[in-house]
């Protein structure tokens, strides 16, 4: 297989190459690609567990298990949520005894 470089990426390779942590431009690219995989990986996980959310909050929906807000109930929403929030990271940041 060959493949062609930007000169850009071309020069990336070559210093990863030289901080000696790569013996040679096929062990850059070989870990660049395991990279990718793994990222992509990630990404369908996710999109996985998005999918299962969203079948799990469209079944909810479905059976009436709902909520609805008007703008004065969601702005108490937000602000209990807020207080919770700020309450939280206080008790968090509170120094131990």
């Amino acid at each position: 297989m060959n493949v062609s470089l930007t000169p850009t990426l071309e020069e990336l390779v070559q210093q990863k190459v030289a901080t000696g942590l790569y013996n040679s431009a096929s062990e850059v690219i070989r870990e660049a690609l395991r990279l990718l995989e793994e990222r992509d990986e990630m990404r369908k996980m996710k999109l996985g567990m998005l999918r299962k959310e969203i079948s799990v909050g469209l079944d909810q929906f479905e059976r009436g298990e709902v909520s609805e807000y008007d703008d004065q109930s969601l702005n108490t929403l937000a602000t209990d949520v807020k207080a919770k929030g700020r309450k939280r990271l206080v008790a968090r940041n509170k120094p131990r005894a």
